[in-house]
């Protein structure tokens, strides 16, 4: 990870995560929901509720997947759902293909202003339903609709890269003019956090393995690597790092000991939620610092804060 390394000072690596999930889908669930079983408001949503909007044209919980050149494990829209809440807080999956969000665009022969006035009419009609059930889902449904047309002009003009310098492309490195890749999620995450975007997520999968490590994480490291490190340089040059809290890890850690093909080109780990490594930056974190002990085996937190 040369690109990570010269950002290292500014990290704050945690060696005492813990999980009570010992596979994928409750794990990813109990780290974005803080329960194993699906239907709790995920942390996103929790940010939304709580803090509100520092940008009225653009929603408060954004996500992104990036492309992953291994296989990738199944997500599911519950993961950034908001559970029991009002609905208008759930996170927003940004598309690297088609519509940046999902039926952004108006239908051929529909303008504007044929959108304005059909969100009027609705308005009404939804207005008096509330009026005689009362149901509360139904005011989050006229803000939603009010946020997608308000997208409609603030995204396009978000996801248009080309007012970015070179020197952008540089430091996020080439990648990032592919929509989708790991690096120009990053991108797009300092564009939104520049924004007033409260919380961003990009997932990166194909990290589960049971084999073949040397070789996939190697290409896995190299996909996130020159991101992540652009990502804290960005944010920092700009002013936003200190106020912008970085978080990367994952659902939980790999065994110390190994299973599958014991060679040493082709073996694997299995998971382990005991204990595992997660890093942050900036938001107040104490830098170029780590954080937490485990024992000799690395299979047990040792101290949790030590």
């Amino acid at each position: 990870l040369p690109h990570t390394a010269t950002v290292a000072k500014d990290l704050c690596v945690v060696h005492s995560a813990f999980t009570e999930a010992i596979n994928h889908d409750p794990a990813v669930t109990y780290i974005q929901t803080g329960s194993q079983v699906p239907g709790r408001p995920s942390l996103g949503a929790w940010l939304s509720y709580g803090l509100g909007s520092m940008n009225e044209d653009l929603p408060n919980y954004v996500v992104m997947h990036a492309k992953s050149k291994h296989a990738e494990q199944s997500l599911f829209s519950r993961l950034w759902g908001t559970g029991f809440m009002p609905s208008d807080h759930q996170g927003i999956l940004l598309r690297s293909q088609g519509d940046p969000v999902l039926y952004l665009s108006n239908p051929k022969g529909v303008s504007r202003d044929d959108r304005r006035a059909q969100l009027d009419a609705l308005s009404v009609l939804n207005g008096e339903h509330h009026k005689s059930f009362g149901d509360p889902e139904v005011l989050a449904r006229l803000r939603q609709h009010e946020m997608a047309y308000r997208m409609q002009a603030s995204v396009p003009e978000l996801m248009d890269l080309s007012k970015e310098p070179e020197s952008t492309f540089e430091l996020y490195g080439k990648e990032a003019r592919q929509p989708g890749s790991f690096a120009a999620c990053c991108l797009n995450a300092r564009r939104l956090a520049e924004r007033g975007v409260r919380n961003i997520q990009v997932f990166h999968r194909g990290w589960d393995a049971h084999g073949g490590l040397p070789r996939e994480h190697e290409n896995q490291c190299k996909d996130v690597d020159q991101g992540c490190a652009a990502l804290i340089k960005d944010l920092k040059q700009r002013g936003l790092l200190k106020d912008t809290l970085v978080v990367w890890g994952g659902e939980f850690g790999r065994t110390a000991y190994c299973q599958g093909k014991l060679t040493r080109e082709n073996y694997g780990r299995d998971h382990h939620p005991r204990c595992f490594t997660i890093w942050m930056a900036g938001g107040g974190v104490k830098p170029g610092v780590t954080y937490g002990q485990t024992d000799d085996y690395a299979y047990n937190i040792a101290d949790a804060d030590g």
